[in-house]
């Protein structure tokens, strides 16, 4: 199946959902090699990437910047000659503000299974479609591993619970969800090996809030 370019949220919205993915697998998971979500929100000047690899070759690059945002993924099992053929339209219809996402080695662009792209003044996601008419509606993988960026926090406990192994609560997939500060309880119900000043050291990285703002008091 093909996700529809009309259900992705804006990208601000889009890359909270990426970013709390990957806090929760952070969290879960020390060990990074392991984890299918991560997100760089210092991956250049005004620039955060997140990334989604399961081990077996599939993946997608979400790219944010102040052009907008462009979302690649390549899906292993489906026909390697389809995949460049849409490389290859990627490369000729994707906006000229993109051109950062297009030249960047780490996203793969030679092989592509599905691609959408919004420019800042966008109101709305547009997919660039496979060139050939005969596969322009073929199920490009897009709906099976983009999905969790829009499913509830269920979503993710069932992938975790298959993945890792474990069954993290609801309430704490949830707290991560809605980006709320970090606490010792959230991350030890999630991992109880890990520490809070472990786990903040991690969404430093991955732009985690993970403390609560201070407060300003006025003087009268």
């Amino acid at each position: 199946m093909q996700l529809d370019p009309q259900s992705l949220p804006d990208p601000r919205t889009l890359g909270n959902r990426a970013m709390a993915l990957a806090m929760l697998d952070a969290i879960i998971c020390p060990e990074f090699q392991y984890r299918y979500f991560s997100y760089d929100a210092g991956w250049g000047i005004d620039e955060q990437v997140a990334v989604m690899r399961n081990g077996d070759g599939d993946h997608w690059f979400l790219h944010i910047s102040n052009s907008g945002a462009a979302l690649k993924g390549y899906v292993q099992q489906l026909p390697r000659g389809e995949a460049g053929a849409m490389a290859i339209e990627v490369q000729r219809r994707m906006p000229e503000q993109f051109d950062a996402f297009l030249h960047e080695p780490a996203f793969a662009m030679e092989a592509v299974s599905y691609c959408y792209f919004r420019r800042s003044s966008d109101l709305a996601w547009s997919r660039i479609a496979h060139p050939h008419a005969a596969l322009a509606q073929w199920s490009d993988g897009s709906e099976d591993f983009l999905s969790i960026l829009l499913a509830p926090a269920s979503c993710y406990y069932d992938y975790a619970s298959d993945y890792f192994e474990c069954g993290p609560p609801l309430t704490s997939i949830e707290h991560i969800y809605a980006l709320a500060p970090l606490t010792a309880t959230v991350v030890k119900s999630l991992n109880p090996q890990m520490t809070l000043d472990e786990a903040r050291a991690a969404a430093d990285v991955i732009g985690y809030p993970a403390r609560a703002a201070a407060r300003v008091t006025l003087a009268c």
